[in-house]
């Protein structure tokens, strides 16, 4: 269980990595406009998330 947990957190790191990576100039915007949000805004992208995750585990698991 804790294999695929280390597991799971090293691919979250790698994908969390690849934008600011591949196109930091990208990966600043993407902030900037994050910045500019409201926080029910960026709470409802957060929520969206977090369902589409539990999803995709339970579906995987």
């Amino acid at each position: 269980m804790s294999d695929t947990v280390w597991a799971a957190l090293a691919l979250v790191l790698i994908l969390e990595g690849l934008l600011p990576f591949i196109s930091p100039g990208a990966w600043r915007r993407v902030f900037s406009e994050m910045l500019q949000m409201r926080d029910g805004q960026i709470r409802f992208f957060g929520l969206i998330c977090l369902v589409a995750g539990a999803s995709l585990w339970w579906a995987v698991a």
